[in-house]
């Protein structure tokens, strides 16, 4: 018999940037981290294009986005919710 692992997708927080197209919002996720050499705190920010169905976020909100399969050449990630 064989029992199968559930795989969690992993999720990202952060902040709708734009709107404006169909179906797709700009999702922009910042981190910290601390520098290897100077052991500083660094933040780096990174764009996502996410997929968003019902067209429910807003510019400025803050959302959870989940990784999901291939929407198109950008599009790898989900609507989760809004917070």
């Amino acid at each position: 018999m064989t029992t199968e692992v559930k795989k969690f997708k992993k999720t990202l927080d952060g902040t709708v940037v734009s709107d404006k197209n169909e179906k797709t919002i700009v999702v922009k996720v910042t981190r910290r981290f601390k520098d290897g050499v100077y052991s500083k705190f660094v933040s780096t920010s990174k764009k996502y294009h996410v997929h968003d169905e019902a067209s429910k976020a807003k510019i400025g909100d803050a959302v959870t986005i989940i990784e999901s399969r291939p929407y198109s050449k950008l599009k790898k990630w989900e609507l989760f919710k809004v917070n």
